[in-house]
Parts: structure tokens; C-alpha cells; sequence
């Protein structure tokens, strides 16, 4: 698998970034941070959710101990992805590529990277990874270039339509997600039954009182968890034997 393909396959989640990195951008400046702020956290963070709320608990003046606890809690999940995309990188991938991989591993490049039917190489994944990245990083800075603009618009008396921008900027990822997961579900029933049962415990998680107040990064670990596990005990996947087809040569 070639870095140009990592590209191509990049280039749709790059542009569903800008979007929401524009509004994450827009919404720092507003805050009262330098417009540089946010262009180096997206220079060195890689998390929309992770950026979103770590600028709000620092602009809330949140001590580091308070910070680094609600981000742990909200990008321990990337922990998870990382162990299935270690199943499937090609031999010999050493310590230094896959920090690099690690770095880029987001919500979007785990789902397109993992329905790879080929192993995964470093120049696919590299390519993949930083495609987004820039999507990411440009729509950062654009969004922070354009914040002054937007102020302008805000002060004056636009507040209506700054708030619709954003609503409509911020939609752009969840429409994303759908484009990524549609595919698969139309291909595979046990996918759409995971998908369905997702959609279920979130509802869950969002309706009922008690679960209702757990960390937003926490609930989404207990539900892909949960469904998964289901899944995989309703419907296990049964590996091939690897030497199945050599014996069969053989014979």
C-alpha cells in the first residue's frame, strides 16, 4: 500500500476537518486567546474533542491537574484503537514509525484504516495520517486568520448568524462519520447490528440520569466496550488457519 494511496484515501477526511478546525480556531480567538493559540495546539494535538475542551478549561482558568484528568479521560480511547491497528501493521515496524502512526491515529483514520483488507504499511498510514493532519492544521489557521472578520460580524449585532455558522460548521464531522460508516453497514449485517446497537447505548447513555453524568470520554469507552463485546460474542470471528493452505499444497 503506497503513500499516494494513504493520500487519496486522506483527502475526505482533510476536508471534513477544515470545517470543524475552523470553528475550534474561531471559537479560541473568541475566548480572548492569541490567534497563534490555537494554530500550536493543533500543531502539537491532534484531537478535536481533546482541543475543544482543554481551550474551554483553560479560558475557565482550570488548574493542570483538572486538565490533564478530563483529557486523559477523554482520548484514552485512542488507546483502544491503537491496539487493533497494531493487529494489522505489516512486520517489522519499528518503535519510531509507529510513535509517529500513534500521533496520527483519530477517530476518522481508525475507521478507514482499519477496513483495510491488507496489512497496514508505514507510507499508507503516513499518508493517510498526514493528509488529515493538514486539513486539520490548515483549517486551524484559517479559521483563526478569519476570526477577526467574524468578531467584526458578532459586535456587529449578528450574533444570529455567527451562531448558525457554527452549527453548521460543527455538523460537518458527525456528517463525516456517517460517510465513513454507511458503507461498511450496507456490506456486512454484523456491522449493521453494531452500528444499531451503538446508537442504542448512546441513546442510554444520554437519556438515564446517572449515566447521563459521566465523563463524555468515559461513556464513549463503556460503549464501545460494551458493543463490541457483544458483538464478538454473538457473532465470533473465526480466524483461518494459517497453515491450511500449505498442507493443502502439499497433499
Amino acid at each position: 500500500m503506497k503513500f499516494t494511496r494513504g493520500l487519496k484515501d486522506g483527502l475526505p477526511i482533510a476536508l471534513g476537518y477544515v470545517s470543524v478546525a475552523f470553528a475550534y480556531a474561531v471559537q479560541a480567538v473568541n475566548q480572548g486567546f492569541p490567534f497563534w493559540f490555537p494554530i500550536l495546539v493543533s500543531a502539537t494535538n491532534f484531537t478535536g474533542t481533546g482541543q475543544f475542551v482543554g481551550t474551554n478549561l483553560i479560558a475557565a482558568g482550570a488548574n493542570l491537574g483538572i486538565l490533564f484528568a478530563t483529557l486523559l479521560v477523554i482520548n484514552i480511547r485512542y488507546t483502544l484503537m491503537s491496539f487493533a491497528l497494531a493487529q494489522k501493521l505489516e512486520d517489522g515496524f519499528p518503535l519510531w514509525k509507529r510513535a509517529i502512526v500513534a500521533f496520527g491515529v483519530t477517530d476518522e483514520n481508525f475507521a478507514v484504516a482499519i477496513r483495510q483488507p491488507h496489512k497496514l504499511t508505514f507510507p499508507y498510514l503516513l499518508g493517510l495520517m498526514s493528509c488529515s493532519f493538514c486539513g486539520w492544521l490548515g483549517g486551524t489557521a484559517l479559521g483563526a486568520g478569519m476570526s477577526e472578520l467574524l468578531e467584526l460580524l458578532l459586535t456587529g449585532g449578528a450574533h444570529v448568524y455567527y451562531e448558525m455558522l457554527m452549527s453548521a460548521l460543527s455538523i460537518a464531522l458527525y456528517a463525516m462519520f456517517v460517510a465513513i460508516v454507511l458503507p461498511p453497514s450496507r456490506e456486512d449485517v454484523h456491522i449493521l447490528l453494531l452500528v444499531l446497537l451503538s446508537v442504542a447505548a448512546s441513546c442510554v447513555f444520554y437519556f438515564v440520569p446517572v449515566l447521563a453524568n459521566l465523563p463524555a470520554g468515559l461513556n464513549i469507552i463503556l460503549c464501545s466496550i460494551a458493543c463490541t463485546a457483544v458483538i464478538a460474542a454473538l457473532f465470533p470471528h473465526k480466524e483461518e488457519e494459517k497453515n491450511e493452505t500449505a498442507e493443502g499444497g502439499g497433499q
